[in-house]
């Protein structure tokens, strides 16, 4: 898989894929959709089709699932301070990306999301916004889009709320964008959340 011409004004794809997955009772992240594909090679491809450029950040111990991405030519960076929680993960990645103008933040069990979907958050990003996400049924969902003023905070980040505190702490800049795109809602938490 080959970077394709950059998301608006520099916008990357950071796919969160260094976590444990306890409650599934195996490494759902590797974890073969209907066809074959992995759960998380699934999410990230779908990021890539939206933006060109797209990171994953995995555990360096993660071989299977480092295999997978090589396999489908998906970059990744290892994230040696994973255990600490999201936080740190999402913190590799921007780290991993200094020259982004903004980052459209995915989870590595979230493979339902549409391209479509994708493209839209980062050009809400590339039209001045400085949060965006997608909103179904009246829920907000995933992936979310941050400019890059916001990475200070982002990187400033700790535990495994992920970036809940920045986007509370920035709720009336949330650019809602609503959509009939169930796969914003839809991670993989147990077996029986992968569909047939």
């Amino acid at each position: 898989m080959t970077d394709r011409s950059p998301a608006p004004a520099g916008i990357v794809g950071i796919l969160l894929a260094a976590g444990q997955g306890s409650r599934f009772g195996s490494n759902k992240l590797c974890h073969p959709l209907a066809d074959g594909t992995p759960v998380a090679v699934r999410s990230a491809e779908n990021l890539h089709e939206a933006l060109g450029k797209v990171l994953a950040v995995v555990r360096p111990e993660d071989s299977v699932l480092r295999g997978h991405f090589d396999a489908a030519g998906i970059r990744y960076v290892l994230c040696a301070d994973a255990g600490e929680g999201m936080a740190a993960t999402l913190a590799c990645g921007i780290r991993a990306t200094p020259g982004a103008t903004g980052w459209v933040i995915a989870l590595g069990d979230m493979p339902y999301i549409r391209p479509e979907t994708v493209a839209v958050v980062a050009a809400v990003l590339g039209e001045g916004a400085l949060l965006a996400a997608p909103f179904f049924d009246g829920q907000r969902g995933h992936p979310v889009g941050f400019a890059a003023a916001l990475k200070d905070e982002l990187l400033a980040l700790q535990g495994d709320e992920g970036a809940r505190r920045v986007i509370v702490a920035h709720k009336e800049h949330l650019q809602r964008i609503d959509c009939d795109d169930p796969g914003v809602l839809a991670d993989i938490d147990v077996p029986a959340d992968v569909r047939a």
